[in-house]
């Protein structure tokens, strides 16, 4: 564990850049607080019901983080507003990701030596939103250094420029400078780094940065429930099934399908705007078959390892894999994450890593550690779609594009797609105020979001763990709440964890739902009446990220999540294993076997 904390022998200027950035975000709390009142449950009809009624300002399709966040941003500058996803919230791309809030170093080096304006707009807007999130959401995100190593005495300077521009683009809204670090320190801060490549190339040193890091799932739900908290109507599980239109052939609402009941109704809005990420161009061709296809749709594959290959504070970034590509390898929830592979794919609703991109991610990372890379040791895989824009009003369609573009239709419709994660807040404002010119809106004020801490924010502060050990009385056994199980409810729910200790004491439910994850069975009953969990696939995927972290603990869990969220939905004994079963073949997705 030493050689694990070996981060802390940083120079003094990055630490008191971190307690800067501390500051800005956390209001320390030294006396414990007085527990706040339950809030009131959540319920799905009661959204539905707000749809029923129509008359919407603003109509959003697609629950990932874009469409989440732009139905946060139009309910916040007060408009009436309602959202639905045909799945969960974040079932998509936005669970998918690399889990960095990033303005990217790969594309930084590509506006540099491409000289493409269009690469270092997309890398100063994300590196100046990365700092805006973070602040909205402390609970859910937090500084991740990332070791760059050099095998090569030119890699040393070549990458030490590339960084410190890096922080330069940054400014004032950077997390930490970037330094250089000698080989010896950097293999006590990294101990599994490999002192000598296959290649016979041996460690000369690293430059070590610093990027943000989110649970990618929980913070696209924050945002969906901060929307809700704000007055939207915000429904999963309700699918566009038809536009409908005026006389004049402009589209004015939706007909929806409750996906769980399977009614239709319709609802009626000024604007729709479509966010349904990699699937936009089927929103589109309902309202026209006509139109053109905007998204390219590609695939990064992600595998998660056990977390003896990184250290617990410190991540890695292979700078150019043999095919020129960049994987990270990142500590993530006290596992390992390596990841991305970059290729076309098939658009589906649930893709899968292949065994040639698991492999192509053991390979990449092998000839930089010192531990023997298994493959026996990958505990989960899976595959993410990326949406890579063309704008079909753009004079050039030739390049995809990684920035977002936003286009209205013949018919009305406001599509916005491609962009980064990062920058989901800066890609919601833009289309809201693209909807409220186009629609005539009367909004109440203008966009606030930037510094909108989202749902869990309030109440939470770094020592909040502490007064959960503290506080929380074990039902099914004498003592304290074990550090980690403390720490785990701080970190996902912020604020809010005290809700689901008090669940655990009340209803006797303070047991691990599975041995050896932090995760207890409480946090089932909190997802059912507060975070919309309607089925076993939401909460091992979104509401617990058990499915991502290691598929063997998740098919001994299921059983139990099934038996919690039955009694809490009433569900009849054939919903239940009906339940049971999807949820096994949607594990079969994110096991890594070969075939």
């Amino acid at each position: 564990m030493a050689s694990h904390r070996a981060i802390l022998g940083l120079s003094m200027a990055s630490v008191s850049s971190l307690a800067a950035w501390k500051s800005r975000n956390w209001q320390q709390t030294e006396a414990k607080k007085d527990p706040k009142p339950p809030p009131a449950p959540r319920r799905r009809q009661e959204q539905l019901e707000k749809l029923r009624r129509g008359n919407l300002d603003v109509l959003v399709v697609g629950g990932g983080a874009t469409g989440c966040g732009v139905a946060l941003d139009a309910a916040a500058r007060g408009l009436s507003v309602g959202l639905v996803e045909r799945e969960d919230f974040a079932s998509g791309t936005s669970s998918r990701s690399t889990k960095l809030i990033h303005g990217g170093v790969r594309y930084l080096e590509k506006a540099v030596f491409q000289l493409d304006y269009g690469q270092l707009k997309l890398v100063f807007e994300a590196l100046h939103e990365r700092l805006a999130l973070m602040n909205n959401a402390p609970h859910l995100t937090n500084p991740v250094p990332i070791m760059t190593p050099c095998y090569k005495w030119w890699e040393i300077p070549y990458y030490w420029a590339g960084l410190k521009a890096y922080d330069l683009v940054a400014g004032r809204e950077g997390l930490t400078m970037s330094r250089f670090v000698s080989a010896n320190e950097a293999r006590r801060m990294f101990p599994t780094l490999a002192a000598e490549r296959d290649d016979g190339e041996k460690l000369k040193g690293t430059i070590v940065y610093y990027d943000g890091q989110m649970n990618d799932a929980k913070l696209c739900l924050a945002i969906a429930l901060s929307a809700q908290e704000q007055g939207a109507a915000m429904a999963n599980y309700t699918e566009v099934v038809g536009l409908t239109k005026d006389d004049k052939g402009m589209v004015k609402g939706a007909l929806l399908q409750d996906k769980i009941s399977d009614d239709v109704f319709e609802t009626t809005a000024k604007v729709v705007i479509n966010a349904a990420g990699p699937f936009v161009d089927g929103i589109r061709k309902l309202a026209d078959e006509s139109q053109e296809s905007i998204v390219k749709p590609s695939g990064g594959v992600h595998i998660v390892l056990p977390d003896y290959y990184s250290p617990d504070a410190m991540g890695l970034i292979v700078p150019k894999t043999k095919d020129g590509r960049v994987v990270f390898m990142l500590p993530w929830l006290d596992h390992t994450l390596a990841g991305t592979t970059d290729s076309g794919t098939d658009l589906t609703m649930k893709p899968r890593a292949t065994d040639e991109e698991i492999g192509f991610i053991l390979d990449a990372i092998k000839d930089y550690l010192n531990v023997q890379v298994r493959r026996s040791d990958v505990l989960s895989s899976w595959s993410g779609i990326r949406p890579l824009a063309t704008d079909p009003n753009a004079k050039d369609t030739a390049s995809i594009s990684r920035d977002h573009i936003i286009i209205k239709d013949p018919e009305g419709i406001i599509t916005i797609t491609g962009g980064k994660w990062t920058t989901y807040r800066r890609m919601a404002e833009e289309t809201v105020n693209e909807a409220i010119q186009d629609g005539h809106l009367q909004p109440k004020g203008p966009c606030n979001t930037k510094h909108l801490p989202l749902s869990g924010a309030d109440g939470y502060y770094p020592g909040l763990f502490t007064e959960i050990a503290q506080s929380y009385t074990v039902p099914h056994r004498p003592g304290a709440i074990d550090t980690r199980v403390a720490k785990h409810l701080a970190h996902n729910y912020g604020g809010q964890a005290l809700v689901v200790t008090k669940l655990a004491e009340d209803m006797k439910l303070g047991k691990r739902l599975v041995r050896g994850h932090p995760i207890i069975e409480a946090e089932v009953i909190y997802a059912a009446r507060y975070e919309f969990c309607e089925t076993v696939e939401d909460f091992v995927s979104r509401r617990s990220r058990l499915i991502f972290l290691d598929t063997r603990a998740c098919k001994e869990a299921v059983p139990r999540i099934a038996e919690l969220l039955a009694q809490e939905h009433n569900w009849r004994s054939s919903r239940r294993k009906e339940e049971e079963k999807k949820a096994y073949h949607f594990i079969h997705t994110f096991e890594a076997k070969e075939y």
